[in-house]
């Protein structure tokens, strides 16, 4: 039991070792090449100074970095098990009697671990962090600022005032979006230094080219009687596209969020396929950082019997590159809802270990 607690322990900080190296490394030069796009993005724009561009750098960096612990594992987990290969470390394991199911079962655990770290603790603070550089990256590049929030009451729009300097705030407790009509409406209407203009109190709007047409209408001003009309229309500059242009993305919103804002999309009429597809991958995460170090351990394991070192690391390299290509692919048939979106979000990290366990056993039992 010491000996077995003594291999784990070492094969463990091993793991972690290579992890956190490759981990780094990889953040360093993705961080370095979007900070320089965001530096050629910000040129001839005189508001994008240099400390706006390295303060977006640093917003979106661990976004960046939640994203490529797959690959850190399983590039840790090959050179882990490269080194204790040809150091012939893991010989002697075998000669002793220790499957390489035993062996590997340290590196897995740590890595369903790190899987957990990274969607519990990782995550929330690169949404908030995520939308902080989406803001900022709508007011100096896109210039595109949010139109559209969902709360547990309904969802809030915000549009310019046609012709004027004002906004006009919009409140509405459900959506049809097919033809994007409001229901239960409730419009506030303020001009320049946001001064309260009026309020519109309407059973439904529908968009249409240009302006919103109210049905059964309310229109209050202050000092005034209200005035009820069967028809208003209200001008607006919004357009389906900006609307659906304008939802949080899912990476915005916190893995602890996902549930109730999924469930507030739902209610309010809207398409939450996108979040469900990035909720259910988050829960997928472990599983698939666990199928990672299997998939490592068959390019490395079987050097001492074929040799091939380049080949097979190249292999594992391009295994990581077809997990990523497989991953937008399924999910993008996901979100077009050609399939379930669980079956989106589950199915690479479900292909990845029953290829990992299937290559493992027959390279060890075939």
């Amino acid at each position: 039991m010491i000996t077995s607690r003594t291999i784990s322990v070492y094969i463990l900080r091993q793991f972690l070792f290579w992890f956190l190296v490759m981990f780094a490394t990889i953040v360093a030069v993705i961080v370095l090449v979007d900070a320089i796009e965001l530096l050629r993005r910000g040129s001839g724009r005189p508001d994008a100074s240099f400390g706006v561009i390295t303060n977006m750098a640093v917003l979106r960096a661990p976004f960046l970095a939640q994203e490529v612990v797959p690959f850190a594992v399983m590039f840790g987990g090959i050179i882990t098990f490269l080194r204790l290969t040809r150091n012939h470390e893991l010989v002697v394991l075998r000669a002793a009697g220790v499957s390489v199911w035993q062996f590997l079962m340290p590196a897995i655990v740590a890595a369903i671990a790190v899987g957990f770290v990274n969607i519990m603790v990782v995550n929330p603070l690169s949404a908030v962090l995520l939308s902080q550089f989406e803001e900022l990256e709508g007011r100096y590049f896109t210039g595109r600022s949010s139109l559209l929030a969902v709360s547990s009451d309904g969802i809030w729009l915000r549009q310019n005032t046609v012709n004027s300097t004002g906004q006009t705030v919009i409140h509405a407790t459900k959506v049809q979006p097919e033809k994007l009509r409001l229901d239960n409406v409730i419009a506030f209407e303020f001009v320049e230094d946001d001064r309260f203009a009026g309020r519109i109190d309407a059973e439904s709007a529908l968009l249409l080219d240009g302006h919103w047409e109210l049905k059964d209408a309310w229109l209050t001003r202050p000092g005034r009687a209200g005035v009820f009309l069967s028809r208003h229309e209200l001008p607006t500059d919004l357009t389906p596209d900006k609307i659906q242009e304008s939802f949080a993305s899912p990476e915005t919103v916190a893995f602890w969020s996902l549930p109730r804002f999924i469930r507030v999309l739902k209610e309010s009429g809207f398409s939450a396929t996108a979040h469900q597809i990035h909720f259910h991958s988050l829960l997928a995460e472990p599983v698939l950082l666990a199928a990672m170090v299997l998939i490592a351990s068959v390019f490395s394991l079987r050097l001492t019997r074929r040799g091939g070192t380049l080949i097979l690391v190249g292999a594992g390299v391009l295994a990581g590159f077809f997990l990523f290509l497989l991953t937008n692919v399924i999910q993008a048939l996901g979100l077009g809802s050609t399939i379930p979106f669980v079956l989106a979000a589950w199915t690479p990290a479900g292909v990845s270990l029953l290829a990992g366990l299937t290559m493992l056993l027959h390279l060890e039992d075939g």
